[in-house]
């Protein structure tokens, strides 16, 4: 199941419907499924939503709403994990390490990695340019440090 590279928002959203639909059903997944369904899993605030597409599949998620997009909180979270895997950028898993020393409980630190991430993608989006990955290593280190 091949997800990001060229899907529409609504067939990312529908991947999230589905990977949830099948956890809940007990039937067999795709890696990425679960992967998806595992953060769903730590957000019970979304899974009612995701039970009940149509009220999320169109939904336009505006900062004027007052309500976070379900779809991007968990699609950093899958970034997140995706980053710890491969290292990338380099030192990233060391650096979350920290964060997850220093804060406890792995999902808190994924949560304060997302806010670095976030900002740093942000900063790229508002500049025109990639994102820079040493500046949010950068960010993420002093996360960890308590400075």
């Amino acid at each position: 199941m091949p997800i990001y590279d060229n899907q529409s928002r609504d067939e990312l959203r529908k991947a999230y419907v589905e990977a949830w639909r099948k956890r809940r059903m007990g039937v067999p997944v795709e890696p990425l499924e679960a992967q998806i369904a595992d953060v769903i899993e730590l957000h019970p605030e979304y899974q009612a939503a995701l039970e009940d597409p149509e009220k999320v599949l169109d939904r336009d998620y505006t900062p004027d709403g007052g309500q976070s997009n379900p779809f991007l909180h968990m699609g950093l979270h899958l970034a997140v994990r995706d980053q710890l895997a491969t290292d990338r950028p380099p030192g990233i898993r060391a650096a979350f390490a920290a964060v997850s020393k220093r804060f406890g409980e792995p999902h808190d630190a994924e949560h304060r990695v997302i806010e670095c991430l976030a900002e740093t993608l942000w900063e790229a989006q508002r500049a025109g340019r990639p994102p820079d990955e040493r500046g949010y290593l950068t960010r993420v280190q002093v996360l960890g440090r308590g400075a």
